[in-house]
């Protein structure tokens, strides 16, 4: 079971809220995203003990990335924990967070990020696994600040999938899961949200040479592929 030793120092700065300065920077990321090798996360712990791999991934709702990561965690042995479905989860759990989760869904917005990366935190720890994909996080600076100074680590990589919007539309309306979210207006909206948040996180990791791109149009399988050379390269995970 893996556990955090130590915390993240205080260097980490506070998030600051979405500006268009932040809009217009993450429209210019798209031609720097970065294609080396994962590299290892580097912290410190008080004991001796193998540092988790953690992989981030990310894409606009409907960019096929839970079905990667299912493939992913099935061909190379890493847990898949995805966001939306412990907020989901919570949602029907009747717990103090419950209600708000329901709201805050359905209006498209964005889960505080202290409820997600405790849910997140939980799982890590009580898992015996040392390898995670954690899928449609983090949405925010604010998120992935908060995960940082909470759980005590960064991630090894960040896969994006790229996914033109009227193909996630064609997804997300025809997956039929019945699912609060899987609505036209409420679609949009999230879309919204991606574009004018997590983009800039994707620029946060491009610059860090963290960030791995997919093209996510096209098979399942074709799709995979592209993941599969990322993976069967990485030094870490060997």
């Amino acid at each position: 079971m893996w556990k955090r030793a130590v915390s993240l120092s205080s260097l980490i700065s506070s998030s600051k809220s979405t500006s268009l300065h932040q809009l217009t920077y993450g429209a210019k990321i798209w031609k720097s995203l970065a294609t080396e090798n994962c590299t290892p996360v580097k912290y410190t712990t008080s004991v001796e003990e193998k540092s988790p791999f953690i992989t981030f991934v990310l894409g606009g709702p409907g960019s096929g990335k839970g079905t990667q990561c299912l493939k992913i965690a099935e061909n190379f042995g890493l847990t898949h924990l995805s966001a939306g479905d412990l907020l989901r989860r919570e949602l029907l759990s009747d717990s103090e967070y419950g209600a708000m989760i329901l709201k805050t869904i359905q209006e498209g917005k964005i889960v505080p990020s202290e409820v997600t990366v405790k849910l997140i935190k939980k799982e890590l720890e009580s898992s015996d696994s040392n390898k995670f994909l954690i899928d449609g996080f983090p949405r925010s600076d604010e998120n992935r600040i908060a995960f940082e100074k909470i759980v005590g680590v960064e991630p090894n990589m960040v896969l994006f999938f790229d996914c033109p919007e009227e193909e996630m539309v064609k997804r997300v309306l025809n997956r039929n899961e019945g699912r609060v979210d899987d609505n036209i207006d409420t679609f949009k909206e999230r879309l919204k949200v991606f574009s004018a948040v997590s983009l800039p996180v994707i620029g946060y990791y491009s610059k860090k040479g963290k960030l791995r791109k997919i093209n996510a149009v096209g098979s399942v399988d074709d799709i995979f592929e592209q993941v599969r050379t990322i993976f069967t390269t990485c030094e870490a995970l060997k």
